[in-house]
């Protein structure tokens, strides 16, 4: 059985206004990952995904704040330990972070060694200079990025070569586990190509163990998930295997995403575009029932008033009143969506 690196049970996490209000942007959130995997988790803006990944990585900076729930990494319940101790033994080490629109997190007066000096020095205590050169030039040539940009300044690299220097850097101290925040967005096809494989790569060649891989573009995961998470308004809606989730999603929420987007992949090549009708919820409210209620075509009034748990189909979950076999025959009659 392969080893449980992360652990996250019943995490809550919530935002608060300069009125006291909370708004709930993750609630009651499990899932684990092991040694090896990626796991992709999808949804559309909103929805949590990002808060979700600092709320794992322990970034509570007002006005995000922890409430409840569990978060093991390595064996170490991160929620309960000190700042200065998850600063200098868990991040960077154990876990790393790409954050969403990665390409401007490079800091423009310093030249890409100097970011590394300080990244390096902060958690080996007594290394040189020339050590970490030696390492950074190391990994910048094992990841096909040419030496010379370690001398050179962020504004001096293109958009793709950017994010897969936030990747090297990331990645310096070979983490156990790496959360990848939407690293592929605002990058052309070619670019993202390069990007998934580098970060394919980083596993296959035992830099990280297990990757979470966040984005809004459900089918990208196809390429580099081996199960995905479709988050809607702060909850997991549906969880499984990456293939069985993108072609042939159970959740009202997961069928809109995939049936919203052109790809070229085949059984999904093709199909009519349609529209998820509506809007997210606001958090800022108590939700009772369904939170996909008042934009899911199949409905009923009992879905509005009743707990919606998630139901267990073989290896899969997924949050709906209805049966997978109601849900499918739905499909297959073709109630969706009008088409655009």
């Amino acid at each position: 059985m392969a080893e449980k690196l992360l652990e996250v049970k019943n995490l809550k996490s919530v935002y608060k206004t300069r009125f006291n209000e909370k708004i709930t942007a993750v609630d009651d959130v499990s899932f684990d990952l092991e040694d090896g995997k990626c796991l992709g988790i999808a949804g559309e803006s909103g929805c949590g995904k990002s808060t979700l990944a600092m709320s794992v990585m322990g970034y509570y900076y007002p006005p995000l704040f922890y409430e409840s729930g569990i978060v093991n990494i390595s064996g170490i319940d991160i929620t309960k330990i000190p700042y200065n101790q998850l600063r200098k033994e868990i991040l960077g080490k154990e876990i790393a972070y790409i954050p969403q629109a990665a390409m401007n997190a490079l800091n423009p007066t310093q030249r890409i060694i100097n970011l590394i000096e300080d990244v390096m020095e902060e958690h080996i205590s007594g290394i040189t200079k020339k050590e970490i050169r030696k390492i950074a030039e190391d990994r910048f040539e094992t990841l096909n990025l040419p030496k010379d940009v370690l001398q050179r300044y962020p504004i001096e690299l293109s958009g793709g070569m950017k994010q897969r220097t936030v990747i090297a850097i990331s990645t310096i101290l070979n983490p156990k586990i790496l959360i990848a925040d939407e690293p592929t967005s605002a990058l052309d096809v070619t670019s993202q190509k390069i990007v998934i494989k580098l970060l394919k790569d980083l596993i296959k060649r035992g830099f990280i163990k297990a990757m979470v891989f966040i984005t809004h573009e459900l089918p990208l995961l196809y390429n580099i998930a081996d199960d995905i998470m479709v988050m809607y308004a702060g909850e997991i809606v549906e969880s499984g295997e990456a293939e069985e989730v993108i072609f042939d999603p159970i959740h009202p929420y997961s069928n809109g995403l995939m049936n919203s987007i052109i790809v070229p992949e085949k059984g999904i090549k093709g199909k009519k575009l349609t529209v998820i009708p509506g809007a997210p919820p606001n958090l800022k409210y108590k939700l009772e029932g369904c939170r996909f209620f008042d934009r899911c075509l199949f409905a009923k009034d009992e879905c509005k008033i009743s707990e919606i748990n998630m139901k267990y189909v073989n290896n899969r979950s997924y949050r709906c009143v209805l049966q997978v076999d109601e849900l499918k025959e739905m499909y297959e009659d073709g109630k969706k969506p009008a088409t655009t």
